[in-house]
């Protein structure tokens, strides 16, 4: 995901804003475009994902000095601070996320989920019927490893477990699918 250099900087930056919050001002022009799209892709609603992207930015830099370098990217922090944000709103207006993605990301999904058949175009909206009645927490894992590319490593981190837990719950819901799917033949 982010280079050695990136994170040699954002180590730097990090720093300086734990001594004093209004060098935090680097990081958030730095990550409040990726941190934004992350939050818009779940809710699709501009004036809300902005909203809730200056919250999780605020949040991120009142707690600064509460951040731990763990060996992850600085952006796994920001985007788990994030995620919490995007289902406190969820559990306040009690709406399901939907999943918006690409036709290659299905595939790539579809190719994960090992079908046992030639996989087709009704596989594909199977698929994605089934991916916008997950539960937001489920569908962010999907968003996370298939649209996101976050490693198993990284997955891990956002969800403060060990990797072998994140590759179990990340395949434990791809067999949910599958059989969800395959009950819609």
């Amino acid at each position: 995901m982010e280079s050695q250099q990136t994170y040699s900087e954002d180590f730097e930056l990090i720093k300086k804003a734990k001594k004093n919050r209004t060098d935090f001002g680097v990081l958030y022009e730095k990550y409040f475009e990726r941190i934004y799209l992350f939050i818009f892709k779940r809710l699709g609603n501009e004036d809300i994902a902005g909203d809730i992207c200056q919250t999780a930015m605020f949040k991120a830099m009142m707690n600064i000095h509460k951040y731990e370098d763990r060996g992850y990217p600085f952006s796994t922090w920001l985007y788990r601070i994030a995620s919490n944000e995007v289902n406190l709103h969820f559990r306040k207006v009690k709406k399901i996320a939907e999943v918006e993605i690409k036709e290659k990301d299905v595939i790539t999904l579809l190719d994960e989920i090992n079908f046992d058949h030639q996989v087709d175009t009704n596989d594909q909206e199977k698929v994605i019927a089934i991916l916008n009645g997950l539960k937001p927490e489920q569908t962010e894992i999907i968003e996370l490893r298939f649209f996101f590319g976050y490693s198993f490593k990284e997955i891990a981190e956002f969800y403060n477990t060990s990797e072998s837990s994140a590759k179990m719950k990340l395949y434990r819901l791809l067999e949910k699918i599958k059989k969800t799917s395959e009950q819609l033949q």
